[in-house]
């Protein structure tokens, strides 16, 4: 049976006569994730957490559609890393433009950037290209960061850690190699103060932080610690769904 929230599943018979309220586009990015993770795991991720999410908010009668994952994000920093797939930020600009106006033109007024990958950043592009389809409210979200993961894992890092390995072993174990095969995940911080302050910002060059393409030790992850997080995760993530269908645009602030 086709899950009516997912548009890779629907049919014009269904499409031409909905009213959607939401558009949410997941990206997510193809790249190595430490020895024991797929290539595409942020993609996976992106696919399940967004699906879900969007059956919630639709079993709560908000009209939410999911569109197609884009498997492919920027990862500049990891150009020398075998066959980590990048999209440079001005390609990602003009893709969102161009599915921007699909969206606009169908007539759905609110879009959501469904992140799931760190190094994609929409801010500045939103700006844009919001800028260029003023009767199109578009939003960003980077899931990783809507749970306060140190209550569901002991070790959390931010690539290829504890949390991606349990959720994967969730939702996929059959593509999550053994964890003995895992490397240690251990990163090395910048020299410069206010970096690892926060206050300033350059980008990782991934083979001088990390010998495994991880960050985060990923050998305490199970399969119950995932399913736990991804079911209140999505519960999360389907309330902010519902919140999206239901703001009126023109009054969103008090």
């Amino acid at each position: 049976m086709s899950r009516p929230y997912l548009l890779a599943e629907t049919h014009w018979k269904t499409v031409k006569d909905t009213h959607y309220e939401v558009a949410v586009l997941p990206w997510g990015a193809t790249e190595a994730h430490n020895y024991h993770l797929p290539y595409a795991t942020d993609n996976y991720e992106a696919d399940a957490l967004a699906a879900e999410a969007a059956r919630l908010a639709w079993e709560a009668n908000r009209k939410v559609l999911v569109l197609p994952t884009l498997p492919f994000g920027v990862n500049t920093g990891q150009m020398d890393i075998k066959l980590c797939m990048n999209l440079y930020p001005s390609t990602q600009m003009a893709i969102l433009r161009d599915l921007a106006e699909v969206v606009s033109r169908s007539g759905i007024k609110k879009m959501l950037l469904f992140n799931s990958h760190g190094g994609n950043d929409f801010r500045q592009m939103i700006r844009e290209v919001g800028a260029h389809f003023p009767e199109l409210w578009i939003s960003t979200c980077f899931w990783f960061k809507a749970l306060d993961g140190s209550t569901y894992f002991e070790h959390v890092g931010d690539h290829a850690d504890e949390t991606e390995t349990s959720l994967l072993l969730h939702l996929h174990p059959d593509l999550v190699l053994p964890l003995e095969e895992a490397g240690e995940g251990d990163s090395r911080k910048t020299n410069i103060h206010a970096m690892r302050e926060g206050w300033a910002w350059a980008e990782r060059k991934w083979s001088q932080v990390t010998d495994d393409t991880g960050v985060g030790n990923p050998k305490k992850a199970t399969a119950e610690k995932g399913q736990r997080f991804y079911e209140d995760l999505t519960q999360k993530l389907a309330q902010f769904f519902i919140e999206l269908a239901d703001a009126d645009t023109n009054h969103l602030y008090r």
